[in-house]
């Protein structure tokens, strides 16, 4: 019966690991199959990922794309389905928002867009708002200031 104990690789499948310089008779003795001096005889040495024999190397002869706009602004973003977390009149604000981990902190503006539906009246405080979700939120009795930045 076949088990743990008297498994053995197939046939064939596996080599003996090449043992450089035990002498002239393994026929990898004295320089250890590198050759007479030179580049790669050296300890050390051998070419680098990328690197082409001196020609430009591909990562340096392709263009660079694109850029990266320093004045970006990001937003942190809730759904409409998601206010209903909150007790009916209370004023959601970007604070009121991240204590209910809806946003999180490293966003300092916030946008709610209008992705699901609310039942309770809330008086929303937020930088911007999508038209879909002030209709909601205010057919639900709620009220929408946005902020001006």
């Amino acid at each position: 019966m076949l088990n743990l104990s008297n498994l053995s690789p197939q046939e064939g499948s596996r080599r003996p690991r090449k043992r450089l310089g035990r002498g002239p008779g393994t026929g990898h003795g004295k320089t250890s199959g590198r050759g007479h001096k030179g580049f790669k005889a050296r300890s050390g040495s051998g070419v680098k990922p990328g690197f082409e024999g001196g020609q430009m190397p591909l990562q340096r002869r392709l263009p660079k794309r694109g850029f990266t706009n320093i004045f970006k602004k990001e937003y942190g973003v809730v759904n409409v389905r998601d206010l209903e977390k909150f007790e009916a009149g209370m004023k959601v604000d970007r604070q009121a928002l991240i204590d209910a981990g809806l946003v999180k902190k490293k966003y300092e503006m916030v946008k709610v867009l209008g992705d699901g539906e609310i039942s309770i009246a809330l008086n929303v405080s937020v930088d911007k708002v999508s038209a879909g979700a002030k209709v909601k939120i205010e057919t639900a009795g709620g009220t929408v200031e946005v902020k001006e930045a």
